[in-house]
């Protein structure tokens, strides 16, 4: 094997075997994107993680790995680029210090009963069905609730900012629904903001208009760089945490009843889920700020660089056995939700919600199983995230 490569040539459903034999033989190696240009893939678990939190892969000039920022407004550009995930430090410090004081362990555990409250909304509208699209039904419904009473989004916006996600998930593999959908959702949010002026609330997004570290406060484009990632971000990947980990468990139908009979393996559960099949396919582009070694590998100062969490949580010299899942497996930390400073700050979010959705589920449908072979279920195309198209299930 040798030159650059086209990873994403195999498709989704075959990227675990591609990455697999990549971290065999090429543990760092240079992969066309498929939106242009190339990057170099990092793929075992010691790389990753020492990647993660390498200063010398920032994220000056990653511009998110494609140059669609040139085809955007530049206040619209400009609004895009400020979020904790398109920054480094002192800059990423000083924001994530502002940003943190906003997520409070009390409001974080006051969602709980809200959670608990709309996964059981959301299994009674499925009840009187036979068959489900658990994705449409559950999996995607209860995280964007959560997420609206979070921010204070209305709920009836859900259905568009849906649609802008989706384009922005799939930019990486199809640019062109990627600037259109970037205006519309930063208009989006501009809007938001200044309702939220004018008639403040208790919700994440009034104070985060409101927070301040003695004089310092977030900037407009800040501000809306921070609401734009916790739409994007803050919804996709629970998503895919309770779409994906359902394929999983429903797999075997002998693990589905451990779950049903046992509800207290779930916390660890998610845990392996998350490790298994993680929400997140690579962590956000980095750039080579200085030349740079990786695996045995040079990387020359200015190339792109992307880090493989699905691939390192695969990596058998970090887990035993790393192919199999296993509902009992000791908890060891894993990259689902990455690493270092740029580590998920809505993990414990997504965590309690994907706690509380397979609890429920299990609870509600004891009989659910798979309405379709699992080969037939379809990945979503993303260059970031792995989840699935839909998920067709049958509950009695």
């Amino acid at each position: 094997m040798s030159g650059v490569i086209d990873l994403f040539e195999t498709g989704m459903a075959d990227l675990h075997r591609a990455l697999a034999a990549l971290r065999r033989e090429r543990p760092v190696v240079e992969v066309a994107l498929p939106g242009g240009g190339t990057a170099w893939l990092v793929t075992r678990y010691e790389d990753a993680q020492r990647a993660l939190g390498d200063p010398r892969l920032g994220k000056r000039s990653s511009a998110g790995g494609f140059s669609y920022q040139r085809m955007l407004p530049e206040d619209v550009a400009r609004a895009v680029s400020r979020h904790l995930l398109a920054l480094d430090p002192p800059d990423h410090t000083r924001l994530r210090r502002l940003v943190s004081g906003a997520f409070t362990a009390r409001r974080m555990a006051a969602l709980r009963p809200r959670i608990e409250g709309l996964a059981e909304e959301l299994l009674d509208g499925m009840s009187g069905a036979d068959r489900v699209d658990l994705i449409e039904s559950y999996a995607l419904p209860l995280p964007i609730q959560v997420l609206c009473d979070l921010l204070g989004v209305p709920s009836e916006d859900q259905a568009d900012f849906r649609s802008w996600t989706n384009a922005i998930v799939a930019g990486g593999v199809d640019p062109a629904g990627l600037p259109p959908a970037l205006v519309a959702i930063v208009g989006y949010i501009r809007e938001l903001l200044a309702a939220k002026r004018r008639r403040p609330a208790d919700d994440l997004l009034s104070a985060l208009i409101t927070v301040r570290d003695q004089e310092d406060r977030l900037s407009d484009d800040e501000l809306i760089s921070m609401v734009y990632l916790l739409l994007i971000a803050g919804h996709e990947t629970t998503v895919n945490l309770i779409g994906n980990g359902a394929l999983l468990l429903l797999a075997e139908p002998e693990r589905w009843a451990r779950v049903v009979a046992t509800p207290e393996l779930v916390p660890g559960a998610v845990e392996e889920l998350l490790r298994y099949e993680g929400p997140v396919q690579s962590a956000t582009f980095r750039t080579a700020l200085e030349p740079v070694e990786l695996g045995g590998q040079k990387i020359p100062e200015g190339a792109r660089v992307l880090i493989s969490l699905l691939s390192a949580n695969r990596d058998g010299e970090r887990f035993p056995d790393p192919d199999r899942l296993d509902l009992d497996r000791p908890v060891t930390p894993n990259l689902a939700f990455g690493h270092g400073i740029h580590y998920c700050l809505g993990a414990p979010l997504a965590r309690l919600e994907g706690d509380i959705a397979f609890r429920a589920l299990a609870r509600r449908f004891p009989d659910l199983r798979l309405a379709v072979p699992v080969e037939e279920v379809a990945w979503r195309p993303s260059l970031l995230l792995r989840g699935l198209s839909a998920l067709p299930v049958a509950l009695r």
